[in-house]
């Protein structure tokens, strides 16, 4: 579903500020893979995601979401393949609008938009169902502008945008960081819930050791540009996040130093 090829990515060439942040990274996801991508600060994690959405254009490689070579399409033009949720809950959602116009927008990504777009009676009450499954009151919020949201609803609302038309691909981008541990769990738990009913085909960068190794089916680790670790299957089942550190070490030379993922 998604294939990445000996793909670089270099900002400030030519400068004092010079980086590698990726180095001919090759990443394959098969159809209905859930991957949890961890790393240090800097390790390449959020540049990788950027790159796949068309935020950034790379330097080399190729990109191929559904057998489709996206390399050199724009954002706009990768964004009906994509679903995609990010760290800060004000992104992903236009704070001025309604809960139900959002959808509407998001309904319609990747089509043709006119001047005339209504919300029909029917899909109202779709609406009004998928909000529902949320469990957070939204169902009966649907005039209510998201920017009064709290930043657990939002991240909910955004993460059913991002599916509501079945993306080829569901990029998470830190989506729980900045919300309070069980705010993070709901949303998570809502994650799952919607990957494993669409058969989601997801990458999830995350801080946190323990999300990483608790959610999906299969664990990259990044460390300077490169993935180093990919574990999966019954392996990634037993791991622990002392195994996972001591991996690291081994495959990297260091020790792991990030603390948000160490104490979360």
């Amino acid at each position: 579903m998604l294939k990445v090829q000996a793909i670089s990515k270099r900002f400030n060439p030519g400068t004092i500020n010079e980086k590698m942040a990726l180095d001919r990274v090759d990443l394959t996801l098969d159809e209905g893979d859930f991957v949890t991508l961890i790393g240090g600060n800097g390790a390449g994690k959020s540049t990788l995601l950027n790159c796949v959405a068309g935020v950034y254009g790379i330097d080399e490689g190729t990109i191929f979401i559904d057998g489709k070579d996206v390399t050199r399409l724009s954002e706009f033009k990768r964004a009906g393949m994509i679903g995609r949720v990010f760290q800060d809950p004000m992104m992903g959602t236009a704070s001025d609008m309604g809960i139900e116009e959002n959808l509407a927008l998001a309904y319609r990504r990747g089509q043709f938009r006119s001047l005339r777009w209504g919300i029909t009676h029917d899909e109202r009450n779709h609406y009004r169902e998928l909000l529902s499954s949320l469990g957070l009151g939204l169902e009966n919020r649907l005039s209510n502008k998201v920017g009064l949201l709290s930043g657990g609803q939002r991240q909910a609302l955004t993460l059913l945008m991002a599916t509501l038309i079945r993306p080829r691909i569901l990029l998470l981008d830190e989506h729980t960081a900045a919300l309070d541990p069980k705010t993070a769990d709901k949303v998570l738990e809502l994650s799952d819930q919607f990957i494993e009913e669409g058969k989601l085909t997801t990458l999830m960068v995350t801080h946190n050791m323990r999300h990483a190794i608790k959610h999906g089916n299969r664990l990259i680790m990044m460390h300077e540009g490169h993935i180093i670790l990919d574990i999966r299957g019954e392996e990634k089942q037993q791991l622990t996040v002392e195994n996972l550190m001591e991996r690291f070490g081994k495959a990297s030379g260091e020790e792991f130093a990030n603390d948000r993922a160490l104490l979360s």
